[in-house]
């Protein structure tokens, strides 16, 4: 959590977190049928930096584990992509953006944490078609908290909830957090000045 939420409520457990997993891995695998034996040339998954890198992997461990498919997974950073990066930060941190297969022709699976205003999710757009030309991408993200800007939809979704002014979630991730689960916190940043990725 950031010094200054106060916790409103805890949304999933690492237990619910681990099963919402489960599920959305069942998800991706449905979307590769019929073509399952081939599912490896024509899908691969997209992790957005940074905790959507994480899950991304999970995702295509229990892929592996349960149905012996080998999903590959780039990393993305769109932080120059982000149409306020000059409202935010002065210098920008850029992280590493590494997609080991061409995308061009495949059908990708962006995976994040939270969505909330769209913006993030469309920057992910500008940065995968600089990258290639994919057949399709579906939008994974572990809970939506509506509160659209832009005409971005979540495609599978571990869990809606509806925020309130003043309202974040936070995943939290045991790989890189002291935590792991999915909070509702109350932060004193006003909106434009909050720590949430969008």
């Amino acid at each position: 959590m950031e010094p200054d939420d106060r916790i409103k409520a805890q949304l999933m457990t690492e237990r619910d977190l681990g099963r919402t997993l489960d599920r959305m891995a069942q998800q991706i695998i449905e979307l590769t049928d019929p073509d399952v034996e081939e599912a490896g040339d024509a899908f691969a998954l997209v992790g957005m930096q940074t905790r959507g890198v994480y899950l991304a992997r999970r995702l295509a461990d229990r892929i592996r584990t349960q149905e012996d498919i080998d999903l590959p997974v780039g990393v993305l950073d769109v932080t120059m992509y982000r149409d306020d990066v000059r409202l935010r930060l002065n210098q920008p941190q850029i992280r590493e953006t590494r997609i080991p297969v061409d995308l061009t022709g495949r059908h990708v699976v962006l995976v994040d944490d939270v969505a909330y205003t769209g913006r993030t999710a469309r920057s992910a757009l500008d940065a995968l078609m600089d990258l290639g030309r994919p057949a399709s991408v579906r939008f994974l993200v572990i809970v939506d908290r509506g509160h659209r800007e832009l005409p971005i939809a979540s495609d599978i979704v571990g869990r809606r909830v509806p925020t309130l002014p003043g309202e974040e979630v936070r995943v939290r991730l045991r790989e890189i957090d002291d935590r792991e689960g999915v909070w509702l916190v109350e932060t004193p940043h006003p909106r434009g000045q909050s720590t949430e990725t969008d």
